[in-house]
C-alpha cells in the first residue's frame, strides 16, 4: 500500500484528542498526513462572536496541522450543521478523490455527539463513492480506482451515546509521542473555557492525557495508547487489509 493518510473528523481539536498520537507515529514512518474537520468550530465558545471564534479556530487548526507537518483542508459547515446530506458527502468525496488516501481515519460511529457520528457516516459514504464514475463530487473530480482502509477512533470519553464502553480491536502505543500530542492539542487555546463550561473539562490537556492513559490500561501493555476499530472492507478494498495492525500490533 501507499503511505497517505486522511484524518477526517467533525471539529478542530478532535484529531488532537483521539488520533494525533497515531498520526505522529505514521508521520515519523514517512506517511503523508492530511488534516480535515468538516465543521469549523463555530459553536465552541461561550465568550466570542461567530466571526471571531471561526477565525480563531481555523487559525488554531492550521497551526496544529503545520506542527504535525500535515496538509490542512478547509472546513465545510458550521457546528450543529453537520448533517448526512448530499452536498457534504459530495464535497468530502472530492477531497478523497483528490488526496487519494490509502488510509482514512474517522470518528467512532458511536459517540456522545451527533456531529462526530454524522462526520463518520459522511466519510464512510464518501470513501465508498470514490470509485463510482457516475457519482459527481463537488467540485467534479474523476473517480479513482484504489484500495482504501478505514479505521474508526475511540469516542470522546471512551463511551457511546448511552454511556456504554467502546472497546478497541487495535491499540497503538503513543507513549513516545505524548509530548507532541499534548503540544498539538494545546494549540487550541480557545477551547479551555468552553470545554470547562460545557463538559466539565477543567483542564482539557489533562482530560486527553487521562483518556490516553485509560486506553493504555485497556491495552494491557502500554502507558499511553490510542484505540482503533477496522471498518468492514466491503466496498473499500479488494482484499482484507490492516496496515495499522501490520505496523503496530505486537
Amino acid at each position: 500500500m501507499g503511505k497517505t493518510v486522511l484524518a477526517l473528523v467533525a471539529h478542530p481539536d478532535d484529531i488532537e484528542f483521539m488520533m494525533a498520537g497515531t498520526l505522529f507515529r505514521l508521520k515519523d514512518m514517512g506517511y503523508e498526513i492530511h488534516y480535515m474537520t468538516i465543521a469549523n468550530g463555530s459553536c465552541g465558545t461561550i465568550e466570542y462572536s461567530y466571526d471571531d471564534i471561526v477565525r480563531m479556530r481555523r487559525s488554531e487548526a492550521m497551526a496544529a496541522a503545520e506542527y504535525m507537518g500535515a496538509v490542512y483542508h478547509e472546513s465545510l459547515a458550521n457546528d450543529f450543521e453537520v448533517f448526512y446530506q448530499d452536498d457534504l458527502i459530495r464535497k468530502v468525496a472530492a477531497v478523497i478523490r483528490t488526496v487519494r488516501p490509502d488510509i482514512v481515519f474517522l470518528p467512532s460511529m458511536e459517540d456522545y455527539m451527533e456531529d462526530h457520528m454524522i462526520s463518520a457516516r459522511i466519510g464512510v459514504t464518501a470513501a465508498f463513492a470514490k470509485g463510482c464514475p457516475n457519482y459527481v463530487s463537488i467540485p467534479p473530480i474523476d473517480a479513482i480506482q484504489m484500495d482504501v482502509v478505514l479505521y474508526h477512533a475511540m469516542p470522546s470519553g471512551l463511551l457511546d451515546m448511552m454511556g456504554r464502553p467502546i472497546v478497541p480491536t487495535l491499540y497503538v502505543d503513543i507513549s513516545g509521542v505524548m509530548d507532541r500530542k499534548t503540544t498539538m492539542l494545546g494549540m487550541h487555546k480557545s477551547q479551555q473555557s468552553w470545554l470547562d463550561a460545557s463538559q466539565g473539562m477543567n483542564e482539557y490537556l489533562l482530560t486527553m492525557e487521562n483518556m490516553s492513559r485509560q486506553v493504555g490500561i485497556l491495552s494491557g501493555k502500554y502507558e499511553f495508547a490510542e484505540g482503533w476499530r477496522l471498518h468492514n472492507r466491503l466496498g473499500y478494498s479488494r482484499t482484507r487489509l490492516d496496515p495499522l495492525g501490520e505496523l503496530f500490533a505486537r
